[in-house]
């Protein structure tokens, strides 16, 4: 019996490819994953995982398969001319989150850890496959694939997903230009380092015409180094020739102490450019991660985004591919992440600036500068969480968004009768923030443990604490929270996960979600018939005082039915494209 054509074919085995493979497996979609080369990477350009991206790892299952291969860092040195100028620590007290590091981990074993787990779910990875091209309608899209050996395939499949790459090939036949300018060419190399430096922090050195980073491994005594001025261009082994001294040379002087530098495992000099698409979808078929957007290394993006958006999109796909929303919400996926991609680009433009500091003023400049920052404590820990909050994702938000109900009163239960019931907490997760935003963090409390369980379910969650006054009306008598709560468990369970956080008094309703004490209602604001419905990639939809049927109908109304696949009217016939005639000449997914 031949297999059942697949539902999602997914283009590009990276990081990116791989999240979305498994989100939309996990969600019970047919996969099929392809990729060009030949076989796994063996070297690495991402090497820092990010905590949104480790939260997010949390959400799929497998950071505890992740975390054994990286070292956890929280701190940011720099040096210039030979002396130390300051060690910024990281404070993530403004920004909860269970993670409050970067994790520095090769690529090849962020994508290993994700192979691991796509094959747990059934998908396969198809390597020495080329996406050779693909044209699409109202109801699916034909694809052809040829593989090294120039056999061609030719298939049917409900969605198509570009994860591949910078000179994405899907991105090419969808007609989406990159829109932006060439940046600089610098050097990745990785290496045995030996030097008396621990290997707790990331170091920053400027040597008086250039700066250079080094990032540790876990593996001791190994090392990322970043070259802002290499002297040639190439990659591979042999691409450097005489790396290794020069960078010796280099970051001694920049530190100050000798540091030698053995032959490189690996090189790569490269320009990297500053990028973006205008749209990710077009119909039933959209890009992610590099596909969409490409940009200097300096802040540690790319892989991070990438994996944030095949996040973004998967839960979104699964869902109206099963028909549980309208074709609406496909078009959230390019409202939510174009405007976080655009202001990628300007925080890694204003990154690169920093880290590369080319000219000498910056060496006669910068120890007066960060001199005052370490006797000025406040300014010092300003400093400390803007830096963190660019990287590390925790701040990105969505509160323009349409799934995001904005909290009015009268339409999310705040008051009911004209007598207000009850405001939001000060520290409380707003609409559009992440759940994980709260102080929901002690592992030493249930209520936050069974939230981080919660979080790991695949759908929606409705959070709702029982009891609250009675909000009945002649036409609903029995619209009390409690009984809301049932009603939605029971319409809506296949994609909606409705807790009960219990109480102390013994008040349960459905799925009692275990909170003694208190800690997990305080933290998230969740007075008696309070509520919270949180999207499956973890960020509050929307938020109540009092759980009525009009609040709930208010919160999930962006997800009602809408005519057939919304957007399709907007794809102009030239971008519906035959199969190419020649083989693309740009080597990847």
């Amino acid at each position: 019996m031949p297999a059942a054509a697949p539902e999602v074919v997914v283009v590009g085995a990276g990081p990116v490819g791989l999240t979305a493979a498994h989100e939309l497996a996990r969600r019970g979609l047919r996969v099929r994953l392809v990729d060009a080369a030949p076989a796994p990477a063996v070297t690495s350009r991402a090497v820092a995982v990010h905590p949104r991206t480790l939260e997010t790892f949390t959400q799929m299952g497998v950071v505890d398969a992740m975390l054994p291969h990286g070292r956890k860092n929280r701190a940011f040195t720099m040096f210039a001319g030979g002396r130390r100028l300051v060690r910024l620590e990281a404070d993530y007290s403004s920004m909860p989150t269970s993670h409050p590091y970067t994790l520095i981990v090769a690529q090849t074993d962020t994508e290993a850890v994700l192979r691991a787990a796509v094959a747990r779910l059934g998908v396969q990875i198809e390597w020495n496959t080329r996406l050779t091209g693909f044209r699409q309608d109202t109801d699916g899209v034909h694809v052809r694939l040829t593989r090294a050996d120039g056999t061609e395939e030719s298939l049917r499949t409900s969605w198509l997903v570009g994860c591949d790459g910078g000179h994405s090939t899907v991105r090419k036949l969808l007609g989406l230009e990159l829109i932006g300018t060439t940046s600089e060419t610098w050097m990745l190399a990785d290496a045995p380092v030996d030097t008396d430096l621990p290997p707790d922090t990331i170091y920053w050195t400027h040597t008086g015409r250039q700066a250079l980073m080094m990032v540790p491994y876990a593996r001791d005594g190994h090392w990322r180094l970043l070259d802002t001025a290499p002297r040639t261009g190439g990659t591979g082994a042999g691409a450097e020739a005489g790396a290794a001294a020069r960078l010796s040379a280099k970051l001694s002087a920049g530190l100050g102490r000798r540091v030698r530098v053995g032959e490189p495992e690996w090189t790569s000099v490269f320009t990297f450019q500053q990028r973006m698409v205008p749209r990710m979808r077009v119909g039933r078929v959209f890009v992610a991660g590099d596909a969409a957007h490409v940009h200097s290394p300096a802040s540690g993006q790319g892989m991070n985004t990438g994996i944030q958006e095949a996040y973004n999109l998967g839960w979104k796909l699964a869902q109206v591919h099963h028909r549980h929303a309208g074709s609406r919400l496909l078009d959230t996926y390019g409202e939510e992440r174009v405007p976080v991609g655009r202001a990628l680009l300007g925080s890694t433009r204003t990154a690169t600036f920093l880290v590369q500091m080319k000219n000498l003023l910056a060496s006669v400049a910068l120890p007066a500068v960060f001199a005052v920052v370490r006797t000025v404590p406040a300014l010092r820990r300003a400093i400390q969480r803007k830096v963190l909050g660019g990287m590390s994702g925790l701040r990105i938000a969505y509160r323009e968004s349409s799934l995001t109900t904005a909290e009015t009163r009268e339409h999310l239960g705040w008051a009911a009768q004209g007598v207000v019931l009850a405001t939001l907490p000060e520290h409380a997760p707003a609409p559009g923030e992440r759940v994980t935003a709260g102080q929901v963090h002690d592992p030493a409390a249930p209520g936050c443990r069974a939230l981080h369980d919660e979080l790991r379910d695949p759908r929606w969650s409705l959070l709702f604490a029982p009891g609250g006054a009675h909000a009945g009306s002649d036409d609903a008598p029995d619209d009390t929270p409690d009984d809301v709560a049932v009603t939605a468990a029971v319409q809506y369970g296949e994609w909606l996960s409705v807790r009960t956080v219990e109480d102390d008094g013994g008040r349960t309703g459905p799925a009692p979600l275990p909170d003694p004490g208190g800690a997990l209602r305080t933290a998230l604001g969740l007075p008696p018939g309070g509520w919270l419905l949180v999207r499956p990639d973890g960020y509050v939809a929307a938020r109540g005082a009092l759980l009525t049927r009009a609040a709930l109908r208010g919160a999930l109304a962006p997800l009602a039915p809408s005519e057939p696949l919304a957007g399709m009217a907007r794809l102009e016939p030239g971008l519906v494209l035959p199969a190419p005639t020649h083989r693309p000449k740009e080597q990847g997914a």
